[in-house]
């Protein structure tokens, strides 16, 4: 089996002084809901072998404050191809993951992360910020996964959590 976490970054800060996009921080209500997340994944001994994220500021910032607080000590890789992208990108990132990694974690943006979990799986998951999924195959190897192959195991958003 393979298995698939899909993030959506925390709530971000929004303003003129961010010149780009790409720079927008998490604002308090991400950082706090980063951490209850990955406190939800530590309680419930669900960490990913890998965490791939998009390097966006509020991405790389969700990703750091959730492996904190889940107590992760594994890798965690940031590729460009997440940061405003749609399903293909994942598929591609998935397809190269080394078979010895039974679960990836992906963090990015909306609506990538909700296109991603209906192809993967066929079922539509509303995902607001600081929201997660996981989609699982009965696969062997990564280059299995396909589009609608998945199953939507569960979605945990963090107002659920409070």
């Amino acid at each position: 089996m393979k298995t698939i976490y899909l993030v959506r970054h925390g709530k971000s800060k929004r303003g003129p002084e961010y010149e780009t996009d790409f720079e927008r921080p998490l604002a308090k209500r991400g950082k706090r809901d980063a951490a209850r997340m990955g406190a939800y994944l530590a309680e419930h001994d669900l960490l990913p072998d890998l965490i791939v994220s998009s390097p966006a500021e509020r991405a790389r910032d969700t990703t750091l404050r959730l492996a904190e607080a889940a107590g992760y000590r594994g890798e965690i890789r940031f590729e460009e191809v997440l940061y405003l992208t749609g399903d293909q990108a994942y598929l591609d990132l998935a397809w190269g993951l080394d078979e010895a990694l039974g679960s990836v974690m992906f963090v990015g943006h909306n609506p990538a992360t909700e296109a991603v979990i209906e192809a993967l799986s066929g079922t539509y998951a509303r995902m607001p910020t600081a929201a997660m999924a996981c989609v699982q195959f009965e696969v062997a190897a990564w280059g299995e996964v396909q589009a609608g192959t998945g199953r939507l195991a569960w979605v945990e958003r963090p107002k659920e959590l409070e």
